[in-house]
């Protein structure tokens, strides 16, 4: 088995499959890639049991054969190449010599057949979406969610399809982003939940990209086509919180400022806020916004104000700090809105500009307790 494949080429389709493979596996075959020639095409596969990836490589070759080449040792060996064509040819002594333009490099392969097969989706249904869409839904919402492995389902983003919209909702119960975009459709109604890392995985490839994906899923895995490329992954297992109902539908209190100015402003104060709670205290009045935070147990206190544009009554209100700059730093916008209705309801937080047609984001930040004086 011989093929001739470009190393740069090479090299940055197997680090995009890399993000798949795990520090630590329990099987040693995970720390491979597979390899699987016909003739001129090299599919590369890479799996840790929960998420599979594969992308096709066009290579000069007229063999066929299935291998696994150690992943780590591959990488570090290609990462060091000038641009330049590399023959493999695999040996009768379970080795694959490669040669480049000034030496020659054996590593051990395994065989291919050992390498756990991808899982074939039985009856999926399927929806259809540009790429860097994808990208920013997930980038929009993954920051959001949550990392307690008693709630797994929280863990994910949750997908929502319907024949009106797409919807990606996040949270950790402290906060929570809902992403809809209403110019884009599914043929029928369907729901999952998504774990992080195929999704960061996706958003790494994807970002920018006009490429067409084809999301097919059933209740168990879903698959991601693009390109020359497919992911396929197992889904979260479980019911999603009911989100709807945390979201505060009547809001009187509505806060306009300039995003920049309130997240530095945030971002200063809180360094000077209690350590576990990270509280910081807005204090609305008229078109003046007051951000305080006290560390009463070192004597540290902060207080900055700020103009705004304000409709509702004068009222106090109590955020973590962390919480609310995450969110801040999270819509690219130059002006946000936080609506409020009460000191411990949740605060809705939304771009004022800046959104496609058909795209809304909302982010919910639960309140925390004050202190009152």
């Amino acid at each position: 088995m011989k093929f001739i494949v470009s190393s740069s080429y090479l090299l940055k389709q197997l680090q995009i499959l890399g993000g798949v493979i795990n520090n630590s596996n329990t099987l040693p075959i995970l720390d491979n890639f597979l390899f699987e020639l016909d003739n001129n095409s090299l599919m590369v596969s890479a799996s840790d049991l929960e998420t599979t990836m594969s992308t096709k490589l066009n290579v000069e070759s007229s063999d066929k054969g299935v291998i696994a080449v150690p992943a780590k040792l591959l990488l570090e060996t290609l990462k060091t190449f000038p641009e330049q064509p590399l023959t493999f040819v695999v040996g009768d002594k379970n080795t694959i010599e490669i040669s480049s333009n000034h030496g020659k490099y054996a590593l051990a392969y395994i065989d291919g057949e050992e390498f756990p097969k991808a899982v074939e989706l039985e009856d999926p249904s399927a929806t259809t979406l540009i790429g860097d869409i994808l990208a920013t839904a997930i980038s929009k919402t993954i920051f959001a969610t949550g990392n307690d492995d008693l709630r797994p389902v929280m863990s994910g983003v949750f997908f929502q399809f319907s024949t009106e919209s797409l919807t990606f909702v996040a949270t950790d119960a402290h906060k929570l982003v809902k992403y809809s975009r209403e110019d884009i459709k599914a043929s029928q109604a369907a729901e999952f939940i998504m774990p992080k890392k195929p999704l960061n995985l996706l958003k790494g490839i994807l970002a920018g990209s006009d490429t067409e994906v084809l999301i097919e899923y059933n209740e168990a895995n879903a698959k991601f086509t693009f390109d020359e490329t497919q992911l396929i992954c197992r889904l979260i297992d479980g019911k999603y919180p009911n989100y709807e109902a945390v979201i505060p539908k009547e809001n009187p209190n509505k806060l306009t400022i300039a995003r920049t100015q309130f997240l530095n402003s945030v971002r200063r104060v809180s360094i000077f806020s209690n350590k576990t709670t990270h509280q910081v205290r807005l204090k609305i009045a008229g078109a003046e916004l007051n951000i305080s935070a006290e560390d009463i147990d070192y004597s540290n206190k902060a207080e900055e104000r700020l103009t705004c544009g304000y409709q509702g009554d004068d009222m106090q209100i109590g955020f973590n700090s962390r919480f609310l700059s995450e969110m801040l730093n999270n819509l690219n916008t130059e002006d946000v809105q936080l609506e409020m209705s009460l000191p411990n309801r949740a605060g809705i937080l939304t771009p004022t500009e800046g959104l496609d047609e058909g795209e809304t984001v909302t982010m919910l930040v639960m309140p925390v307790m004050l202190n009152n004086e």
